[in-house]
Parts: structure tokens; C-alpha cells; sequence
């Protein structure tokens, strides 16, 4: 069957030309930000299409959101349109769980104090008492166990700890122990390490408060690469300053930049993070976005989307609208 497909974003020109020699050749693309009559699709690529770009398309089966999650807004629109399918691209997963272990071992590791204390020649770290954790044997547990967070279990698995996870759906049987979310009261005391790869919902926004956060084991290390709502942020904060927590690894947070100019100008959140030496700060940067490599790869992921609509296969990665993920 031909398949007409609209990206309304526009990637650089190789970047384009690797997805367009990945299609097959009944796949139509069409690109650029045209208004909404401008153009006609049976499937529309776009992270936030405006309403208007649904509407406009009479035909249009599916949306493709180019990355994983679903933004707010493109939500409240498509739950308007129920016959429309929406799908996600998980073509960064690796990435976001490399970041994820990175962050859990800097963190452990206490590594920043260390770094800047060198860099002014200091080497009294070296003779301080040690308070670095070990985490062959350890156990970790991972909220979300979708693309991210079954890669970030492969690591952990890699470096001796034993691994527990939540999900929504338990249809996975991987060799680890997958529970239900409702379990992770449950679980909270077991785990050493507490790595989150959930996207943020209604469900999850406020999931990990002072209750959860005092039910880990003492010295435990906190990661995010989900989303910074899900955790409570004064709760983090003071858990970290307080020493309750070991330390953290934070990718995600709860302000951002609202246009280019306050790029170098925003507090990434309302307490003072940057003040305490056990906690890893990045500016969300774990699915490498914005990279030639993860760009080609983006391309090539939705190319097996579009090659198997096109060929009257059901592709992967439906999104639930209802739910937000």
C-alpha cells in the first residue's frame, strides 16, 4: 500500500537524506512547517501538532511522536481524536540509560568534590575518610521498566547488583523481578539505589515524596532521568542536605528555560541543588538529543515505523492517550 507521511519539523539535509534512503519506495515524505491545509497525510510526524493539524487531515491514521512521552498538550488535542493511533520513538533509550548509569556511578562515587578539589591541586580528598559506596551486590530498583529502564537493569546487572523493577504492564518476563507499581512501598527498603525512568503523568507526578524517600535504606542513591516532578522536590532536597540520602544523580528538573535568552540564566529548581557536593547535576541531556548520532538514529527508527505501516503491519510503541504514556 502507498503511505503518505508529513514531518513537521524540518531535520538538517543529511539527516534527512539518511530517513529518506531508509523508506520504502511507496512511502511518500513530505516535510516542513506548513499550515495546516497546506499538506494532506496518512501519518503526521510531530511532537506538538497544533489541533488544526489533525483537523485538517481527514485521513490521517497516526501520529508519530518523535521521541518518548507525551507532551501535555499533544495529549489534551489527541484526546479529542480517538481514531487517531498515536506512537513514540524510543530510538534514545540507549543513550538515556547509559546517562542513567553514569549518573548512578558519580553519584555513588561522590566524584565531583573530588574533581574540583583537583583542579586547584588539592589532593585532601584522598586522605579523608572514604565514604564511597560499592555497588556490586546492592540492589537497585528501577521505576519503569519500558525501553530506558530494561537497558538500565542490563548495567546494573553488568556491575553485580541484583535488580527489582516496577511496571505498568507485566507482560515482560525478564530474569528479573518485575512488580506492579503498587508494590513500590514494598520495595522502597530494599533498595540501595533508586533509579527513575518513568514518564510523568498524572499517576506519577508526586510519586517519590518524604514518605517513599524515608523508606529507602539509609545512604541510598536517588537517580532521575524521568521527569523532576515525579519527585517532590523540597523532600529531595532536604533528604540530600540532611545526609539521609547518600547522594543523587539528576537529569531532569523542575524549572527550565522559557526561551533562548534565559538559556544561561535559569535555576533549574526552586532549592539549592548546586550548593551540595552529593548531588550530580545535568541539564537534560540523557537521550543526547540534538547529536548527528542519535539524529541518525531517530531516523532509522522511524524509517521501521513507517516501512511497517507501509507494508500493513502494526508497528510498535502505541501510546495509551487516556494515560499519557
Amino acid at each position: 500500500m502507498s503511505l503518505t507521511v508529513h514531518l513537521l519539523r524540518e531535520p538538517n539535509a543529511g539527516v534527512l537524506a539518511h530517513l529518506r534512503t531508509r523508506l520504502r519506495p511507496d512511502v511518500t515524505l513530505t516535510v516542513g512547517p506548513e499550515s495546516a491545509g497546506a499538506f494532506h497525510c496518512d501519518i503526521l510526524v510531530a511532537g506538538r501538532p497544533s489541533r488544526e493539524h489533525i483537523t485538517a487531515n481527514s485521513d490521517l491514521q497516526k501520529l508519530i511522536v518523535p521521541f518518548a512521552g507525551l507532551p501535555q498538550e499533544t495529549r489534551d488535542v489527541m484526546l479529542d481524536f480517538p481514531d487517531v493511533a498515536v506512537h513514540n520513538l524510543h530510538h534514545n533509550a540507549v543513550a538515556a540509560a547509559e546517562m542513567a548509569i553514569t549518573l548512578m556511578l558519580a553519584a555513588s562515587k561522590l566524584i565531583l568534590p573530588s574533581d574540583r578539589a583537583l583542579r586547584e591541586d588539592d589532593w585532601t580528598p584522598r586522605y579523608r575518610p572514604n565514604t564511597v559506596i560499592v555497588l556490586r551486590g546492592k540492589t537497585v530498583l528501577i521505576l519503569g521498566y519500558g525501553a530506558v529502564g530494561q537497558r538500565v537493569a542490563e548495567g546494573c546487572r553488568g556491575l553485580g547488583m541484583e535488580v527489582m523493577a516496577t511496571r505498568r504492564s507485566p507482560s515482560v518476563r525478564p530474569p528479573e523481578n518485575v512488580y506492579p507499581p503498587d508494590a513500590m512501598e514494598e520495595l522502597l527498603p530494599q533498595a540501595d539505589v533508586l533509579i527513575i525512568a518513568l514518564p510523568l503523568t498524572t499517576e506519577t507526578e508526586g510519586l517519590v515524596g518524604r514518605e517513599e524517600l524515608s523508606l529507602l535504606p539509609p545512604r541510598s542513591v536517588l537517580v532521575n532521568v524521568g521527569r523532576g516532578p515525579i519527585v517532590d522536590e523540597a523532600a529531595l532536597y532536604r533528604a540530600l542536605r540532611d545526609g539521609r540520602l547518600h547522594a543523587a544523580g539528576l537529569d531532569v528538573w523542575y524549572n527550565y528555560p522559557q526561551d533562548e535568552a534565559s538559556r544561561s540564566s535559569t535555576p533549574p529548581a526552586t532549592y539549592a541543588f548546586h550548593e551540595l557536593d552529593n548531588v550530580v547535576m545535568s541539564p537534560h541531556r540523557a537521550g543526547a538529543g540534538g547529536t548527528q548520532e542519535i539524529e541518525m538514529r531517530r531516523m532509522e527508527s522511524l524509517a521501521k515505523l513507517l516501512n511497517a505501516a507501509a507494508a500493513g503491519e502494526e508497528i510498535p510503541n502505541r501510546v495509551d492517550v487516556q494515560a499519557g504514556y
